[in-house]
């Protein structure tokens, strides 16, 4: 054999070896934890709750050992929308808002989810909102328009992907409200569907889990409502981790979406917000739970894909100091007390201010000893009711993305947050920077501000992979 036959083989043998000590070093099993919506704010408000309210120390995510955060702009705007982030987090690749898993000029991209079930890697997907959002349908669909709900259901359905659970499938029925065969092409894709788990078949390869509300496509419902037989994220998130150690015990990967942040985020709802973002953690306490049976083959991941509100920590108000005891007292969230007011409308019933007044101090707390209304506050609130239920004043809705608000509930929650020391600046999404948080192999790696496009690189870095 001549030098360069002999080199040849060399650097040959040597590619090998570095190659196979990628397979050996890669993570057997990967989690992806997003908060939709959950800027550094959002983390912040929920950790002074959870330690000053709930007593119970830290948040989990915080106490990971690498820590940093992440620019996360669009190809079109400085201000992400969540299809733009959710194809940035999964792809590694930035596009327009609007945009899901493709490049401004609709090239698809590859997700780090389809790079690894290729692998062999069982792959699941769970959100606390619908399965065809953004979020989730960054990881196998698409389409140059998020809204395309038919088309990304079907991608989903032949994506081969062992398990997705969600609120629901927006795309089940044409322009008339007819079946449009979605669910069928499901079925034909060997995919056992259910609505909710007691009914659902874990002796099947592939499983999508539905919320047993088919009305309630938009989310599972809030953690705060307390809603009789709805599904949790931390449900669905343990079923996701059962099924995946069935079909695919060696290695998997699994993405959770923590959705119900930001639609409380967009309602400007600081109390079901935190305990959105509370729930999300211990949700990620079930994958912390994994990882310490698998120390040394296990990669956890944690971020958002953009901050919802403008959310504060501290008010000019609240001084140098914020107040989550203030928030102690709300059991419901501010689409639940909407939809109160708006019975009561529709009823006729004859409901006083003396009413009212009990009803928010049973329910949010106001007007307890934690808070501090003052006499302004409650003029403001009792004109605002006697407007709305005795004079039949109409005022203009507090309009959000996913819900209208009638003034009197905007105001309401409004003086509940200010009294927490919170504000909001905005509806809608911020061009905040995201946190990071990472524990297990190779996590080193993410404790250095960047943006969210190399979030899914280092991910596939460990794994020994590469996007396109």
């Amino acid at each position: 054999m001549n030098i360069k036959n002999t080199l040849s083989a060399f650097l040959l043998c040597a590619a090998s070896a570095l190659q196979l000590s990628a397979q050996d070093s890669a993570p057997k099993y990967i989690f992806y934890f997003i908060g939709d919506g959950m800027g550094v704010n959002e983390v912040m408000n929920a950790q002074l709750y959870k330690k000053h309210v709930l007593g119970a120390g830290d948040l989990a995510m915080t106490g990971l050992p690498a820590g940093s955060m992440a620019t996360n702009h669009s190809a079109s705007s400085d201000v992400t929308d969540s299809a733009a982030a959710g194809t940035a987090l999964a792809t590694g690749h930035k596009t327009v808002n609007g945009m899901l898993g493709v490049t401004p000029d609709s090239a698809a991209v590859t997700s780090i989810a389809k790079v690894l079930f290729d692998d062999g890697y069982g792959v699941g997907l769970v959100t606390s909102v619908a399965i065809d959002d953004a979020t989730p349908g960054a990881f196998y669909a698409h389409v140059p328009n998020r809204g395309m709900y038919r088309e990304i259901g079907s991608q989903l359905a032949r994506s081969g992907y062992q398990f997705a659970a969600g609120s629901g499938l927006r795309g089940t029925k044409d322009k008339k409200g007819r079946d449009n065969g979605l669910l069928a092409e499901f079925a034909e894709n060997g995919v056992s569907v259910s609505y909710g788990l007691d009914g659902a078949d874990f002796t099947a390869d592939r499983m999508l889990i539905l919320s047993p509300d088919t009305l309630r496509n938009w989310n599972i419902g809030f953690t705060i409502d307390s809603i009789p037989g709805a599904l949790t994220l931390q449900e669905l998130t343990k079923a996701c981790i059962t099924h995946l150690e069935r079909v695919s015990p060696d290695k998997f990967f699994i993405m959770v979406e923590g959705g119900n942040i930001d639609h409380s985020g967009h309602g400007n709802d600081a109390g079901a917000n935190i305990i959105e973002t509370v729930n999300f953690d211990k949700t990620l306490e079930i994958a912390l739970d994994f990882y310490r049976q698998h120390p040394d083959e296990t990669l956890i991941v944690v971020t958002a894909d953009h901050e919802t509100g403008g959310m504060s920590v501290g008010n000019n108000s609240s001084g140098y100091a914020v107040f989550p005891e203030r928030l102690s007292g709300q059991r419901l969230s501010k689409d639940a007390f909407s939809d109160f007011c708006k019975g009561i409308a529709k009823s006729k019933r004859i409901f006083t201010w003396d009413d009212m007044k009990e009803y928010l101090t049973e329910n949010l707390g106001l007007w307890t000893p934690k808070t501090k209304i003052t006499k302004e506050q409650t003029g403001r609130l009792r004109e605002m009711f006697e407007d709305m239920f005795t004079r039949n004043i109409a005022q203009p809705d507090q309009k959000t993305l996913y819900a209208d608000f009638d003034a009197f509930t905007a105001a309401v929650f409004e003086v509940l947050d200010t009294q927490a020391g919170i504000n909001w600046a905005s509806t809608k999404h911020t061009g905040s920077p995201v946190p990071v948080f990472a524990i297990g192999r190779g996590s080193e790696i993410f404790g250095s501000f960047g943006d969210n496009t190399d979030l899914p690189k280092k991910i596939m870095k460990l794994a020994g992979k590469t996007l396109d």
